[in-house]
Order: C-alpha cells, then sequence, then structure tokens
C-alpha cells in the first residue's frame, strides 16, 4: 500500500478510481448517486478541465478533492494522500463558483486575513498582497471594502485570494463568471503561464471556449458519469471535412480549383469564406488602442504582469538565496489593513505601533484624571 501511495504521488496529483459518492437522507436511504464510478488522473504541471451541465457532479468531484465530503466508495488521492490530510490542503489554492468574502473588510484586509490563516510571515503577506492586487487589477481599489466591488470585481479579488499561499494545486470553478472580455483573456493567460511555471491547475467551466483555449486535456460529465475525455484536438476533430488555407484568391482561381476537384475526386466546394478574427480579439483590440488614447475608466483596471513571487523557482540555490532575501528589511506598503500596524515593522525589535494603539485605548478608558 506504500508503495502504490508513493507512485501515486510521484505520477499524478489527483489519482480517482472507481469513485462514488451517493447521498443520504436521515434514514441513511440513497438520495442522489451525484458520482457514479469515475476513473481519471490529472497529471503533474497539467492544466485540466473539467465541464458538464447543472447537476453533472462537477462541485461535488472538486469538493471530494478538497476533502469537504467524504467519498462512498472508490479510490480517490491528492498528492499520494488521502484529501483530508492538512498537509494536502496547504498545497491547494481554490476559488470556489461564488466568491465568500467579509463585505466590510478592503481587498487588503481580505489578502492578509488569508494569508494569516496559511502561516505567512508579515513582510511576506505585505509584498504578496501588492503584487497580487496589482496583477489582478484592483491595486487602485485596494482600500475600498469588498461590499462595494462589482461581480467582476470580486472575482477578480477571489483569484488573488487562491494564489496567496503560492499554491502547488490550483482549483478554480468558474474563474470567469461575471469577468469582461479583458479580465476573461488575463485570466486565461494567466492560467498559460502559472502552468508554465510548473503548477498543476483543475479548471471547472460553463464556457466551453475557455476550457478549449487552455486545457491540456478534459473530461465530460454527465449524470455523474465520464462521457468523454481527451485533448481538445482528439475531442474536435472533424474528420469529414478537410480546410485548406491560401492567400486570397479571385472567381475565377476559385472555379477552376472547383472544376479540379469534380474531376479528380468527384467531390465540389461547398463553401468559399473570407477568413475572420474572433469576437474576443477584434473587442480587446479596439481597448487596446483606447488606453493608448489614454481614455479613462472606473472601476477594475486591466490587469499586470503576473505577481513576481508566482513566477519564483522553488528549487536549489535559488531557494537558498530566497531565504536569504528575506531576512533584510523589505519597504512594507503604503496602504495598510490597521492603524495599529507600525510604520517601521521590525522583525526583532517589539511592536511598538501596537504598543502606542494599546496606550491610547488604556486612556480613553480611565477618563481624565483629576
Amino acid at each position: 500500500m506504500v508503495q502504490h501511495t508513493r507512485a501515486a504521488e510521484e505520477s499524478s496529483v489527483v489519482d480517482a478510481a472507481g469513485l462514488v459518492k451517493v447521498f443520504s437522507d436521515f434514514w441513511m436511504r440513497s438520495k442522489a448517486r451525484a458520482v457514479d464510478g469515475i476513473d481519471f488522473q490529472i497529471h503533474r504541471h497539467e492544466l485540466f478541465g473539467l465541464l458538464g451541465p447543472n447537476g453533472s457532479g462537477k462541485s461535488t468531484t472538486i469538493k471530494l478533492i478538497l476533502g469537504l465530503l467524504r467519498k462512498s466508495q472508490g479510490r480517490l488521492l491528492v498528492f499520494g494522500k488521502d484529501p483530508g490530510d492538512v498537509a494536502v490542503k496547504r498545497r491547494i489554492g481554490y476559488l470556489p463558483e461564488e466568491s465568500y468574502m467579509y463585505r466590510f473588510l478592503s481587498a487588503r484586509e481580505t489578502l492578509d486575513y488569508y494569508g494569516k490563516l496559511f502561516g505567512l510571515d508579515r513582510r511576506v503577506r505585505y509584498r504578496r498582497i501588492d503584487e497580487l492586487l496589482a496583477m489582478v487589477g484592483l491595486d487602485k481599489v485596494g482600500p475600498r471594502q469588498v461590499g462595494e466591488y462589482s461581480k467582476g470585481m470580486a472575482r477578480r479579488l477571489g483569484l488573488a485570494q487562491a494564489l496567496i499561499n503560492d499554491p502547488d494545486f490550483l482549483i478554480l470553478d468558474e474563474p470567469t463568471s461575471g469577468l469582461d472580455p479583458i479580465g476573461t483573456r488575463q485570466v486565461k493567460d494567466l492560467l498559460l503561464e502559472l502552468k508554465r511555471r510548473g503548477k498543476t491547475i483543475l479548471l471547472s467551466s460553463h464556457l466551453l471556449a475557455d476550457v478549449e483555449d487552455v486545457c491540456d486535456r478534459m473530461v465530460i460529465l454527465y449524470g455523474g458519469r465520464i462521457r468523454a475525455e481527451g485533448t481538445a484536438t482528439e475531442l474536435l476533430a472533424d474528420s469529414r471535412r478537410t480546410i485548406i488555407e491560401t492567400p486570397r484568391l479571385d472567381e475565377k482561381t476559385i472555379r477552376r480549383i472547383d472544376e479540379l476537384l469534380r474531376t479528380e475526386a468527384g467531390v465540389s466546394i461547398e463553401r468559399v469564406d473570407a477568413p475572420r478574427q474572433r469576437l474576443e480579439a477584434f473587442f480587446l483590440d479596439l481597448v487596446e488602442r483606447a488606453v493608448a488614447e489614454q481614455t479613462d475608466t472606473s472601476g477594475a483596471r486591466t490587469g499586470g504582469q503576473t505577481a513576481a513571487f508566482l513566477k519564483e523557482e522553488r528549487e536549489g540555490d535559488v531557494l537558498v538565496a530566497e531565504l536569504t532575501r528575506e531576512e533584510t528589511p523589505v519597504v512594507r506598503p503604503a496602504v495598510i489593513a490597521s492603524d495599529a500596524v507600525p510604520q517601521n515593522p521590525s522583525a526583532d525589535g517589539p511592536d511598538l505601533g501596537v504598543i502606542d494603539a494599546l496606550l491610547k485605548d488604556d486612556h480613553r478608558g480611565k477618563g481624565p484624571t483629576a
């Protein structure tokens, strides 16, 4: 069993075989078979797509991988271990279908809160918060309360939250829901960049074009079962048609080609179309021209580059250099989450800002002296 676990950990991030999840009622009678004996693997450094209509078993499968639900039958390993293992959860970043945020916290306070849950050092948290907010285009609205955000802005913040712990395995459930075409394109570019940097990603989406654009492999679920599995090329190839691309031809040349096809192959040209670009590319081109003209806009901006900490290598001498670099003082961001945070934090000395705040509170409680 130990040898099997180690082999599974080396070969894949997620290994599911005969996975079943049955929901029961109060009397333990089977009520719904949400996942019905599925087999799949998610390999390391792979961008894996999970497709299916509502009620197909996508969300249940994700909750099983996260350890939020217990399987009824079958085998499920994540990093070669049981999904409920705490060590496994620390290596996962998760963006749920709906972003549940504390509406009275700012974006900075929200990311700081999640960073504390992962036990990140204060200096590391501040550095990552700045980089993530710039990456998702929320650096200018970071101090605003999350309750004032649009759905698209909340999704951007949710994506930043899923990356705060620099996870090895990223699970995204409908990541582009509520995003405009700019944000959608940015998320897809980010996913490709994270995969190139060695992340493993599970993408669940109703938007088939998003999955087709970025995923290496995908499975399609219906009724809790896998109905198709493979790469986009394997699943979408049309064996009944042949496409030949040439520079633009005049009508005379097209007629001659059609005559040749009729004579030599017994077929004729069915349709002649001028190629057209995708609407997404056309829209983004218009936006880029507007930005070049310095046209102002409100809300979330177009995101910046991928956060630097997500691009850092994690092996050998580079990791040693990173640990050494953490010892040097780091200039903290201009906007802070609380007035009680000191202006010049020191890892060695006392937290003077907190002490001052407590003294002020103490004087308020005592009232004027006699």
